[in-house]
């Protein structure tokens, strides 16, 4: 588990993270150099979950040495496949990372919401939903594993 203490927001308890694929942790549907790692030293404090409608295929080979639980869904309809998914392992104990339009709707549920603006860009209507907003996917997993980095963020 993960404990924030955070001013102005209180303790913050996470269970669970929730990546999209495709454009937060991945870049045309290969994993980005590094976070096979940082995956792993956050599997080790929290479940770890990836979703994708998988669009080049390619998920199940690229994450199949991170033993993390990988969640496919139809193309069509992502963004209510997303939130029921966030809203099944308990949302209030969930943080969401993500780039895209269809992420809104669980950054909605989430306790917690990073965007992530990557090579594939990130949707600016993401960006009203984002309790957090960085660079690369290795700040978001960085600002995690280093709680003060996120108190810095989002105290009052």
């Amino acid at each position: 588990m993960l404990i924030y203490d955070i001013p102005g927001l209180g303790v913050i308890e996470i269970e669970n993270i929730v990546f999209d694929y495709n454009g937060t942790i991945a870049t045309d549907g290969k994993l980005t150099d590094g976070v096979k790692g940082l995956l792993a030293e956050l599997k080790s404090r929290a479940n770890i979950y990836i979703l994708t409608a998988d669009t080049y295929g390619t998920v199940e080979a690229e994450c199949a040495q991170s033993s993390v639980s990988v969640r496919t869904f139809p193309k069509g309809k992502a963004a209510d496949f997303k939130k029921e998914i966030v809203e099944s392992i308990g949302a209030d104990k969930t943080i969401c990372i993500g780039n895209g339009f269809n992420d809104i709707e669980m950054f909605k549920s989430a306790r917690l919401s990073i965007a992530v603006i990557e090579r594939e860009g990130c949707s600016g209507k993401l960006l009203a939903h984002a309790d957090v907003v960085v660079c690369s996917i290795m700040d978001a997993i960085d600002i995690l594993l280093k709680d003060s980095r996120l108190k810095a963020t989002l105290r009052e």
